[in-house]
C-alpha cells in the first residue's frame, strides 16, 4: 500500500530548513566555542599512505554540542605497562550549515576529518578525531543536519603545532626532542659530540660530553676484543653455492 500522498514527510524543503535553523540555535544556545584544527600533510607517503610529519598551522571557532555531559568517555586516566596513559574521550556534535561556514570554507574541507584535532577551552584540552559520523540523526525530514565526531585525548608524536595559540603551541615546546626543529634544541661546539649539548635556556640535555673513542677507554668494555673474535666465525674457504667465492 502506497504513502498518503497528502504528507510530505522526506521532500519538503521549507520542513527540512526549519529543523535545521532550531538544531542551530540550540547549540548556539546550549553548546560550546571549540577551536578546529586541520591537519596539513608534511612529509605524506604515498607508498605507505600515512605521514609521519602531521603540521597544524591554523585553527578556525566553531559551536559544537558535547554529547558526553555526563563527562569524558573512553577507559579514562589509567597506570599501564608503559606508564600513566590519559584515554579521555569526547563526543561532539556540529551542525553542517555551521561547520561549512565557519570551518570549510575557510579551510578548503568538505566535512570534519578524522586525524583533525579539536580544542576544548573549557578544561583546555586537545583531543583527536578518530571518527566522524555522518547520519548521527537519521534523515529527519529527509535531510541531515548534524556531524558527530568521536575524539580522544591527544598525545603529541613529533607533530608540528604552529596555530598561534599559545596553550597549543606550548605541547610541542614542552614535549619534542627533535633536533631538527630550529625552535627546540641547538648544539654547541664544532667538534662533533665532544661538547656537552644544550637546550635554548642553557641547560645541559646530556650530562657529559661524548666522544666515539671514549668507548674503548672504558676499563670493562671489550669493543676491539670482540670485533678481532667475530672475525673469525665467518669461513669463506668452503666451496659454498651460497658464498661470495662458491661454484655451482
Amino acid at each position: 500500500m502506497a504513502t498518503n500522498f497528502f504528507f510530505n514527510n522526506f521532500e519538503n524543503s521549507q520542513e527540512q530548513l526549519l529543523i535545521e535553523d532550531l538544531c542551530i540555535e540550540a547549540i548556539k544556545i546550549h553548546g560550546v566555542e571549540v577551536y578546529y584544527l586541520p591537519k596539513t600533510y608534511g612529509d605524506y607517503d604515498y607508498l605507505y599512505g600515512e605521514d609521519d610529519l602531521g603540521v597544524f598551522k591554523e585553527f578556525h571557532e566553531c559551536e559544537m554540542y558535547i554529547n558526553s555531559v555526563d563527562g569524558f568517555g573512553g577507559e579514562g586516566d589509567f597506570l599501564g605497562k608503559f606508564g600513566f596513559e590519559m584515554r579521555d574521550q569526547l563526543t561532539m556534535s556540529v551542525a553542517r550549515f555551521s561547520f561549512e561556514n565557519n570551518v570549510g570554507q575557510p579551510a578548503s574541507i568538505v566535512r570534519p576529518r578524522e586525524g583533525d584535532m579539536l580544542y576544548f577551552p573549557l578544561t583546555k584540552g586537545l583531543f583527536t578525531i578518530q571518527f566522524v559520523e555522518h547520519e548521527p540523526v537519521f534523515y529527519q525530514m529527509g535531510a541531515l543536519q548534524f556531524y558527530e565526531m568521536r575524539a580522544e585525548k591527544f598525545e603529541y608524536a613529533g607533530e608540528r603545532l604552529n596555530t598561534g595559540i599559545q596553550e597549543i603551541d606550548k605541547l610541542e615546546d614542552n614535549k619534542s626532542f627533535d633536533i631538527g626543529l630550529e625552535s627546540q634544541w641547538m648544539m654547541e661546539g664544532t667538534t662533533g659530540m665532544e661538547e656537552p649539548i644544550h637546550d635554548q635556556s642553557g641547560e645541559r640535555i646530556l650530562l657529559m660530553g661524548y666522544a666515539e673513542n671514549d668507548v674503548d677507554e672504558v676499563a670493562a668494555a671489550e669493543n676491539t676484543f670482540l670485533e678481532t673474535s667475530a672475525d673469525n666465525f665467518i669461513d669463506f674457504t668452503d666451496k659454498d653455492p651460497f658464498s661470495e667465492g662458491g661454484t655451482f
